[in-house]
């Protein structure tokens, strides 16, 4: 059975990562060359392949509405891989999270293909096969059980509450994150396992594979602690020295911990769930989380992409809630008291909890209580106990037709998690897909409903015909008042029937709802609602009231492009031309790939008599926009002006046929002379 060392019963003698083990890693009952190295290069591929099968799917996907526009199709910072981008992605937290190398690979996929999604999702898939491999690798280190790792890292491929990380673009700081992590853990095995000078370079390399985690998701800071972890399931002395080699790892995590939560701070995101939620209310809740958590790690059943913060009736949860907190107690107990003498057991259990125990919203973080993208590592731990389980059990010597059966189970339980995870990758097709399957999940959440109502609203915009055009108006209506119906305080549908009502000229609706967004909220949201005030009133050429609305949103969103843009509009058209040029250059800045700045600053510049420049900034509006009417007959002024009558010709032809109306006639008529 082992002996028991350091107050653990070890089951097998922890792994020796020197090169003389007794047993060749991966060996079963200490009997080498069963397993060699071919045999395990066979086996992750084997898992890498039924992966792939399962997930491929998810390549034909598109990008969804929910964070891809901020993270990729409307973030400047991926659009721009010059020296200074990449200063701009290392300096700039996006979406109130710091996570520079995950937009670093964001932004070379956008320099390859743009926005064509499929690279950016094969890229999230073998993201996730190289996890996967790395988890088996990471098992046979640890217990020279190839059985053990081949169902892990089977486990960890599979599981449907993964499908989140892989699927959907946003995501890919799981992927990526989780690529380093692992592999500073098997860095950190070889570096406890060797001596001389070997051991330091592993030891930095175990150091360089963590800060690459850190820059790729900040939930990595909990690594020190799974490193402490492997110290105490290989059985390490507890010495100064096992606390020394972790000093400079806990060092970076605080570091890295403390801007996290102040990145997070900016955004309001903690201040204002902590201020619904008492002490009482956050223990409940992360019972809850926890425990679903663990229940669906076992039966993977109603997974949604959103689950809402439950609501309270008379200061009150609903009654199941307040069961969570006694059930994962007795969990707890349970697990102590029957695993706590089996090192393997106990190691699981804390890997999973150490990984989780951040995300638990004991301090409210985000909008949802419950995120599947989070047990993403932190299911490596249940997944562990389960293959260590079953490859005791096959080592056991039990009748041949037992271990036939436990096989088959698993292979039962693999398909059926695969079949999941497949049918999983289909509801995040597109956002139509993914928000309708969220309203059968969650027919309560107004989140859902808004989401649903942003798609007909943004179809609104671009409709080709009168009947498309009213369809998408009354369904974007429904959905978003439906939101609001359901949570008359959430604040984003009234930004959407803001727009709405002003593009439909109902003006004083249009600020009867932008007014009610900067009521419900201090921060972005409430620049938005100044920016949309600020452009009614510019519409209605109340130009006081309008400057006051888009500096205040300015100010509360300093790097908010559109407010930049429509504040130097305001500052040319009262002829604060030194201004509007000023604030031209902060709009594009911030947003170096959209043609309006551009054109706007050339047409000021034109006006200057600085042709040179206004045919700079204008030719690159046209290069940016090349179904810009407006772009093409502004250069052609400008080509005029330079004399070059045949370019000048050849752009008013362009601007017409890209529906520019507006060509004044004495202009053309001159080009001809």
């Amino acid at each position: 059975m082992g002996k028991k060392k350091g107050g653990i019963v070890a089951a097998d003698d922890p792994v020796k990562v020197t090169g003389q083990t007794s047993a060749a890693p991966g060996s079963i009952g200490g009997r080498p060359g069963i397993f060699n190295k071919y045999s395990h290069v066979f086996i992750a591929m084997a898992i890498a392949l039924v992966t792939f099968i399962f997930y491929k799917v998810c390549l034909d996907n598109l990008f969804v509405s929910w964070d891809d526009p901020g993270y990729i199709t409307e973030n400047p910072l991926v659009k721009d891989i010059s020296a200074n981008g990449l200063l701009q992605i290392f300096n700039m937290p996006v979406m109130g999270n710091y996570h520079p190398l995950t937009i670093l690979s964001l932004a070379l996929e956008y320099h390859y293909v743009q926005l064509e999604p499929w690279l950016y999702h094969l890229d999230s898939l073998l993201l996730h096969i190289i996890v996967t491999m790395l988890v088996y690798w990471l098992v046979v280190l640890l217990t020279q059980k190839p059985v053990a790792a081949a169902i892990t890292a089977l486990l960890f491929a599979l599981h449907p509450m993964h499908v989140e990380s892989v699927a959907w673009v946003s995501a890919r700081k799981d992927v990526l994150y989780g690529t380093f992590y692992i592999a500073a853990l098997i860095a950190y095995l070889y570096y406890a396992g060797v001596q001389g000078a070997k051991k330091w370079m592993l030891y930095l390399l175990t150091l360089v594979l963590f800060v690459l985690a850190l820059l790729s998701k900040p939930v990595a800071v909990v690594l020190p602690v799974v490193l402490l972890l492997i110290d105490l399931f290989r059985s390490r002395k507890h010495d100064l020295g096992m606390w020394l080699d972790k000093l400079p790892f806990f060092l970076l995590a605080i570091g890295f911990g403390l801007k996290s939560v102040q990145d997070q701070k900016q955004i309001g995101v903690v201040s204002k769930l902590n201020d619904h939620f008492s002490i009482i209310d956050t223990i409940t809740m992360g019972s809850y989380t926890l425990g679903t958590y663990l229940w669906k790690a076992l039966l993977p059943f109603g997974l949604s992409c959103f689950y809402p913060y439950p609501a309270k009736v008379n200061n009150l949860f609903p009654v199941y809630f307040y069961v969570f907190p006694f059930a994962v107690a007795a969990v707890i107990f349970l697990a102590w008291k029957f695993g706590r003498n089996n090192k393997n057991v106990v190691f699981g259990s804390l890997f999973f909890l150490v990984n989780i125990v951040l995300l638990l919203q004991f301090v409210p973080v985000g909008n949802a209580i419950v995120a599947e993208r989070y047990s993403y590592i932190a299911y490596i731990g249940l997944f562990f106990m389960v293959g260590f389980g079953v490859a005791r059990y096959v080592e056991s010597g039990s009748a041949k037709v037992s271990k036939t059966v436990v096989f088959t189970l698993v292979a039962v339980v693999c398909l059926a998690f695969g079949y999941m995870a497949n049918a999983r990758c289909k509801v995040w097709y597109d956002s139509d897909t993914l928000w309708s399957k969220q309203m059968e999940a969650h027919p309560e959440n107004e989140y859902a409903y808004n989401s649903k109502g942003v798609i007909y609203f943004e179809r609104w915009k671009v409709a080709a015909s009168a009947e498309e055009e009213r369809l998408c108006y009354d369904s974007a209506q429904y959905f978003l008042n439906k939101a609001v119906t359901l949570n008359p305080d959430y604040v984003n549908p009234y930004m959407s029937l803001g727009v709405m009502a002003r593009v439909q000229k109902r003006y004083d609706e249009a600020k009867q709802d932008f007014r009610k967004v900067m009521t419900l909220d201090n921060g972005r949201e409430a620049a938005t609602g100044n920016l949309g005030m600020g452009i009614v009133y510019f519409i209605l050429r109340d130009v006081d009231s309008s400057a006051y609305y888009l500096r205040e949103a300015i100010r509360l969103k300093p790097d908010m492009q559109p407010a930049h843009a429509n504040y130097a509009n305001l500052l040319d058209l009262t002829e604060h031309t030194d201004e509007a040029l000023t604030e031209y250059g902060i709009s594009i800045a911030l947003a170096p790939n959209g043609h309006e700045s551009y054109l706007n600053r050339g047409r000021v510049y034109y006006r200057l008599g600085k042709i040179n420049e206004a045919f700079a900034d204008i030719n690159k509006a046209v290069e940016l926009k090349q179904t810009s009417g407006e772009s093409y007959y502004a250069r052609a002024q400008c080509y005029g002006k330079m004399g070059n009558k045949q370019a000048a010709l050849q752009d008013l032809e362009m601007a017409s046929n890209y529906g520019y109306g507006n060509i004044d006639k004495d202009f053309y008529e001159s080009l001809l002379k």
